[in-house]
């Protein structure tokens, strides 16, 4: 019953989107959310993008954006050196959709934030949308967490950082631990007895995100 008065309450909060087609929202995203690049650049990129040339400028930050991938339903764009954005169309019922966006910084390690929005851009609850990992869905099978050895190994992770990537081709986010990567290379090795370094999959289902 939860789950029906979620998609009604998200159906009442949509908009249609026509033709399934993410370039028009993306150009119409709030300047606040991108401020290094507003809706006339954007639009400047999906139109060199769209003729088969770099899509490169520069933006308000004296450096440059690159629009990496456009779909009907996706989009990748580089910020800049350091920031990355994801966009995707998420189908809900009645031909209506929400907006998914993923912001993915490198400092010094990727570390991502997923959010919800209707194709107005008003934002939504993530929580019903997106549950995230935890660190024990990385824990390699077999391993003994009470084990003196795997407690030490573990130890360095007192922080979990997560990089999301959406799928341009299907409706699959992956979930990678990049943890890692921030701690020692002697930590590193210990750790990479226990954890499993296979990223976490989901998939929409057309109300949320689920695990496959």
């Amino acid at each position: 019953m939860k789950r029906i008065l979620l998609i009604i309450a998200l159906v009442a909060s949509v908009c249609t989107a026509k033709a399934q087609d993410i370039t028009p929202l993306f150009t119409a995203m709030p300047d606040s959310f991108m401020p290094q690049l507003e809706t006339a650049w954007r639009k400047d990129l999906v139109d060199l993008f769209k003729s088969g040339k770099p899509a490169k400028l520069e933006n308000s930050m004296s450096g440059h954006s690159t629009l990496k991938a456009l779909t009907g339903d996706y989009v990748q764009l580089q910020v800049t050196a350091a920031s990355e954005v994801q966009l995707k169309l998420l189908p809900l019922v009645n031909n209506t959709y929400i907006i998914c966006m993923i912001n993915t910084v490198s400092g010094p390690v990727k570390d991502s934030r997923i959010s919800f929005y209707t194709t107005e851009w008003k934002p939504l609850d993530s929580k019903s949308l997106f549950t995230p990992p935890t660190l024990e869905q990385f824990i390699a099978k077999g391993v003994d967490q009470t084990a003196e050895i795997s407690q030490a190994a573990l130890a360095p992770i007192d922080l979990l950082l997560l990089e999301y990537r959406l799928n341009a081709s299907n409706l699959q986010l992956e979930a990678v631990l990049t943890t890692p990567q921030y701690i020692s290379k002697e930590q590193r090795e210990a750790l990479k007895e226990v954890i499993n370094e296979t990223p976490v999959v989901y998939k929409w289902g057309n109300s949320h995100f689920e695990l496959l």
